[in-house]
């Protein structure tokens, strides 16, 4: 029995909740570091907070990948699970930002890194069976579209999520002032309308988008010798402690991903962390005392016009993806957009000007959508479709891993050998991804012919 071929609109409604997750992840990504700054966080401790994000990644995505793969229900395998990570995010985003409502029974900042962490938790719920999903549902010959079309989307969110503070003060008029202590009034509303249209988008993925039951998927395993064996709820006794037998077993494919997935998000996370901090001081001249005055919510407001570049550039460049990936191969796709990405990286401390680093973000939009992609389609073929949603979260743990870190060890880098000039932060990031890059050739990948 073979997977039906989807058409590319059922592909894209099957992925369509990662634009409404994105959306409220590049929110995150591009105003958490400022909103902890205006709760009281110095630039040198950012980092410690931020490590709520991967901690809650190694924690929820392998056990939501373990649950998701024993789980049918009448609403689905994977499709429960986004839903309600949907739901707990959204309830995060409208509170972060209006952290100091809860001043009277604790500090801002607490609330604020609070907020963070639920927000965390919820997006690796959301995100891990989606990916599993896009293995669950489309044959091999289509996987590297349906992982580029999941990076479009998620392109396409994050674009909206980045540029949406900078719109509402420039386009609508909506104040961007703030007082100490107080996140301004455009961040607050970016992030109510990010949860609105996060829920939304993942109902439409819910009400349009089938699953093939147990059985079924046990009939497409090569691999499996007796479709008997398919998991129902209840008719296979298993438990948590299977994630590390899985881990033990995991292919060959995955081990040699696990180093460019750790050069790639350590290079990720310090872009993430530091970005606002180091173009505020390095092309904005202002020191890192700085962040409650106008010109540093400027140069914030910016950096998510740039992170909405990168984005967006992330977007158009993963649908060439399948094309250049059948031409030269996932490998060597995978290693050249690195290397673009990190010479995008390296080159923002040369940039003369806050305009000359869209041309940096645009390199950096390559790289991100390789990465978001082709390691994906790698790993897939060499994965069980009993065990895809499992691996889907162990590989997560080469993600959150070097991002955790770059949270214990990249504040004291900044503070005591960076000179409090987060700018070398993200120096060090682009020669993370070019480290990534040469290491995409010693992966095995398990089709050997690519197909888009």
């Amino acid at each position: 029995m073979e997977k039906r071929r989807l058409s590319f609109w059922e592909i894209w409604n099957m992925s369509f909740g990662f634009l409404g997750i994105q959306m409220g992840f590049a929110l995150q990504n591009a105003n958490a570091s400022r909103i902890l700054q205006i709760f009281g966080a110095d630039v040198h401790e950012l980092s410690w907070f931020w490590i709520i994000a991967p901690l809650m990644g190694l924690i929820v995505q392998p056990i939501i990948g373990h649950y998701s793969d024993k789980t049918w229900s009448k609403f689905g395998r994977r499709k429960p699970y986004f839903l309600v990570g949907a739901i707990l995010a959204s309830i995060g985003l409208v509170l972060m930002p209006q952290a100091d409502i809860f001043i009277a029974f604790l500090p801002a900042l607490w609330v604020g890194a609070g907020m963070l962490m639920i927000m965390d938790a919820s997006f690796n719920i959301a995100m891990e069976p989606f990916r599993a999903l896009v293995g669950d549902n489309l044959r091999t010959d289509q996987r590297t579209l349906g992982f580029s079309v999941q990076t479009a989307l998620i392109g396409f969110g994050a674009v909206i999520g980045s540029w949406l503070p900078y719109a509402l003060t420039n386009w609508f008029g909506v104040s961007n002032e703030t007082t100490e202590g107080a996140v301004p009034f455009n961040l607050i509303l970016s992030f109510i309308i990010g949860a609105i249209i996060l829920i939304v988008s993942i109902l439409i993925t819910v009400t349009t988008t089938k699953e093939y039951s147990p059985e079924e998927l046990a009939s497409f395993d090569e691999n499996q010798s007796d479709s008997n064996t398919a998991i129902k709820e209840g008719e296979e006794k298993s438990s948590l402690l299977d994630i590390f037998e899985d881990f033990k077993k995991m292919p060959a494919t995955m081990r040699q991903l696990s180093w460019v997935q750790f050069f790639s998000w350590f290079g990720l996370f310090g872009m993430w962390v530091f970005a606002t901090p180091a173009i505020a001081q390095h092309t904005y001249g202002l020191s890192h005392t700085d962040s409650s005055s106008a010109l540093y919510q400027d140069a914030g407001d910016w950096v998510g016009i740039l992170f909405g570049v990168y984005n967006l550039v992330s977007a158009f460049y993963a649908f060439a993806l399948p094309y250049i990936a059948k031409q030269i191969g996932r490998k060597k796709t995978h290693s050249v957009s690195l290397i673009i990405g990190g010479i995008g990286l390296l080159s923002i401390y040369i940039m003369p000007d806050k305009n000359w680093l869209i041309l940096s973000m645009v390199a950096v939009g390559i790289a991100w959508a390789s990465i978001l992609a082709m390691p994906y389609a790698i790993l897939a073929g060499s994965i069980s479709p009993k065990k895809m949603g499992v691996y889907m979260g162990i590989f997560n743990f080469f993600i959150v891993i070097p991002q955790i870190i770059n949270a214990l060890i990249g504040g004291p880098l900044v503070k005591y050998a960076y000179g409090n000039h987060a700018i070398f932060a993200l120096v060090m990031s682009g020669v993370s991804f070019l480290i990534a890059a040469s290491l995409v050739y010693k992966v095995k990948d398990v089709d050997d012919v690519i197909q888009s």
